[in-house]
């Protein structure tokens, strides 16, 4: 099934093309490669006569104007293999040909071109009617980089301009106003202020390594996660972190990841990291007997898996070649598959309550590319079966799932979980994956209660995915200021000179023998700088203690929160600062962490 491309995907398209046209102008000998609509905008690659500085794309901008105001028509031409071919040897363009040739290959006998005013293009289309109608304030050429053609390194490597377009002015500062915004939520820059993680050349690119607070968060993720599925008797087990290549020969997984695989060579053996860890699970479910009654068999485990990614596509936490993923997976029997993804169902929507991100979402029905079967593991009848499983499911939860053909995993349809951060960029997270291939593929079995040999299904779960791209997201949702429960540190003590220390201290080990993560500040530094880096810090609450806070064993607190008091009880304030008993501190922190405020 052809996707529809929708207007604004045209206008970007179109916009690329109007980017070559200006290149032709500049540099006359360029050779084009290919040039798509994206994402809020266009990129093409190009093979020019030099390398392209920023201050380029200024010049290129006015080139596209010039163009845009000509209002050139978009003229399509259908033409021979050998017209094109002979057309584009002319023009010298090299690129165009060997799409050309792959083009022919694939048994086509016409190709499309497009031409706008003096630019000529082999396009398939469509395009918009004109090159006025691209709004002349409603686009902006970003950034450069290098692309290899074809994606391939053996290639050479092209030049690639990126830009930006919209239907209007007001829709494109939107846009850049928000890209400002992420820049400061970066994930790679507030890691670095609030040393969650840190990479090593010495170590490896892709190889993140968690300082004791990023770690804190990550468990705490976990713990919540192992809280969550103890209700719905979920066991954990250990995997090692290396097979042979035959289980993931069997498992269809080798073919699937074979560019991604890490070898290892033993002086005995050929190993490799694991890329997933359902392969694994399927061998302790298959270490005995099982019979009916043992079922379902719900294994847990939060685990580090290993992909070879190339560098260039390596970055910060969203992309690493080592991540530890929050994996699940269960046997049972058909009649118990309902009940199962209920199950998963409501874990998925209680982990993301207490994270904060509930209601913000939509759901995926994925289902496989009926058009290919090729691309998946398995008999056909069990496909159809698993997905209208998972559709009525869907419909008895009132779900509102939407159908995504093509968007199945290789074993089996899957409902995903896609959220909303605040920047309002989507992000695909849980998923609940319903599989009757892998388990047959491995031979799995149990006894049912008429004595006879069954096939088990499979369901893989996920509930955060990787914790490295979960904290990516979290810090940049949260812009580092996470909820209490999630905070590195809970409270930080900050007495009003050296000669309340001894006091700061009595505050911080009660703060400590009741698992509240606390930290006190002793350092020199004025008290109004200890503030301002506290506050630097994003920790939820500051602890000013002072003569009267130590006369009456209590605390002045300071909310993270635009620095508000502590609540608007009407308690008495100081400065701004709730001034609260030491008890009764505790007792609300205790209170918020334990509902997740």
């Amino acid at each position: 099934m052809k996707k529809e491309i929708s207007k604004i995907e045209i206008l970007r398209h179109s916009a690329a093309h109007v980017l070559a046209a200006a290149v032709l102008e500049m540099f006359p000998e360029a050779k084009f490669g290919i040039g798509p609509a994206v994402e809020n905008g266009f990129y093409y690659d190009f093979d020019l006569p030099r390398t392209l500085i920023p201050e380029d794309l200024e010049i290129l901008e006015d080139k596209m104007k010039k163009i845009i105001q000509a209002n050139h028509k978009f003229e399509r031409v259908d033409a021979s293999i050998e017209e094109a071919e002979k057309d584009f040897k002319e023009l010298g363009q090299s690129y165009k040909i060997d799409l050309i040739q792959d083009l022919k290959d694939e048994g086509n006998k016409k190709v499309c071109i497009y031409k706008a005013g003096h630019f000529v293009d082999l396009c398939s289309g469509p395009h918009i009617d004109s090159t006025g109608e691209i709004k002349p304030d409603a686009f902006k050429l970003t950034r450069i980089s290098g692309a290899y053609w074809k994606s391939d390194e053996k290639n050479k490597q092209l030049q690639r301009i990126y830009g930006l377009a919209f239907e209007s002015k007001k829709e494109l500062d939107v846009y850049l106003k928000s890209r400002e915004d992420a820049k400061e939520r970066d994930h790679r820059k507030i890691g670095q202020e609030l040393d969650l993680f840190t990479f090593s050349d010495l170590v490896g690119p892709g190889l993140p390594m968690f300082t004791p607070k990023g770690t804190v968060i990550r468990e705490e993720l976990y713990n919540a996660l192992a809280k969550i599925s103890k209700k719905y008797n979920y066991q954990r087990v250990i995997i090692p972190h290396m097979a042979k290549i035959k289980l993931y020969e069997k498992s269809g997984h080798a073919e699937k990841f074979k560019e991604e695989l890490f070898k290892v060579i033993s002086h005995y053996d050929e190993f490799v990291l694991k890329p997933v860890n359902c392969p694994h699970h399927t061998q302790i479910y298959a270490s005995r007997p099982r019979s009916y009654r043992d079922l379902p068999i719900r294994y847990m485990e939060s685990t580090v898996q290993h992909r070879d990614e190339k560098p260039g596509e390596i970055g910060g936490l969203t992309r690493t070649r080592s991540f530890m993923v929050d994996d699940g997976h269960l046997f049972c029997t058909l009649e118990q598959v309902e009940q199962e993804v209920k199950n998963i169902a409501n874990i998925i929507e209680e982990f993301y309550k207490g994270i904060g991100l509930w209601g913000n979402h939509w759901i995926s029905l994925s289902v496989r590319d009926y058009s290919d079967f090729s691309k998946y593991i398995g008999e056909e009848k069990d496909w159809e079966k698993a997905e209208e499983i998972l559709k009525n499911i869907s419909n008895e939860l009132k779900l509102d799932a939407k159908k995504m053909e093509g968007e199945a995993a290789i074993y089996g349809p899957k409902i995903d979980y896609m959220f909303k951060d605040s920047l309002g960029r989507e992000r695909q997270l849980a998923t609940i994956q319903l599989d009757f291939s892998m388990p047959k593929r491995f031979g799995l079995e149990y006894t049912d209660k008429d004595g006879k040999k069954k096939t088990p299904i499979m369901i893989h779960r996920a509930i955060l995915g990787s914790y490295e791209r979960f904290m990516a997201i979290l810090i940049e949702h949260f812009a580092g200021a996470f909820p209490l429960w999630l905070s590195p540190v809970q409270a930080i003590i900050i007495p009003v000179s050296e000669k309340f220390d001894d006091y700061g201290e009595k505050v911080f080990e009660k703060l400590k023998n009741n698992d509240i993560r606390a930290e006190i500040d002793k350092s020199s530094e004025s008290l109004g700088k200890r503030i301002r880096e506290a506050e630097h810090q994003k920790i939820p609450y500051i602890l000013v203690v002072g003569e009267k806070e130590e006369k009456a064993e209590s605390v002045a607190v300071r909310r993270r929160e635009n620095n508000k008091p502590a609540s608007t009880r009407g308690e008495s304030t100081r400065g701004g600062q709730e001034v609260m008993k030491i008890k009764e501190f505790v007792e609300k922190m205790e209170n918020e962490i334990e509902k997740k405020n």
